[in-house]
Formats: C-alpha cells, structure tokens, sequence
C-alpha cells in the first residue's frame, strides 16, 4: 500500500544530520535559516552559550510584501549581516536547517556574503 511522504520529518532528519557535524562557537557561531511559506527567519548561534547572538526575519519588514520570496530573503540577508556586523561577528558556518541550498536559503546566504559576512 502507498505510503504519504512526511516532507516536514524528512527536513527534520537532514537537519539533525547536518547538526551532527557542525556547531556553533563563540569565535564562530552558527547562521541558522528557516523557511516557512510565508516568511524567512535566521539567527547567529552559540551552541556553546546556547544563546542566540542576533536574529532577522522577514517579518521585520512589515511594510514589505516580499517575505515569501527570494527579494525577501536578499533583504533579511543584509539585515543579519549588518545586525552580526555591529556586533563584532565576522566568521560564521551556515546552517542551511535542512532545506535544499536553492532558491530563498540561497539568496539569503549570498546576500549576506556580499554585505560582509564570510562562510
């Protein structure tokens, strides 16, 4: 008999792969990224601390209309850039949460590349 694929838990068991082998430290903390279907959200994390250094989303832009598409996750690329910026972060390691590195995750990770963060 057929057998629905759970999308979320398939996500959910390449997130926790992908977090086996990286890791968020104080000199390099780690740029997390989740995608909904409306909105983009990303915070800078120290797993050490287990505290959250700086977060961004779409939703910081309430007059924009764009928070589901690529132009959004461009904006909020260069907020959490600048906001990681300000506060002294300069290295991170992406954490991609487990979604293909296409579409919104990409152009989030390129935008904050060409506003200066390296990754």
């Amino acid at each position: 008999m057929f057998k629905p694929v759970n999308k979320v838990a398939q996500r959910q068991k390449r997130h926790f792969r992908i977090r086996a082998d990286i890791s968020g430290t104080p000199s390099r903390p780690r740029l997390s990224v989740f995608r909904s279907n409306k909105a983009i959200y990303c915070q800078v994390i120290d797993d050490l601390a287990g505290a959250t250094l700086v977060a961004a989303s779409s939703r910081d832009f309430p007059d924009q209309k764009n928070g589901g598409n690529i132009e959004g996750a461009k904006l909020v690329g260069k907020l959490i850039a600048e906001k990681a910026l300000e506060k002294g972060i300069k290295n991170v390691v992406f954490d991609r949460g487990g979604f293909l590195y296409h579409g919104r995750v990409k152009a989030l990770a390129e935008a904050a590349r060409a506003a200066g963060l390296e990754f």
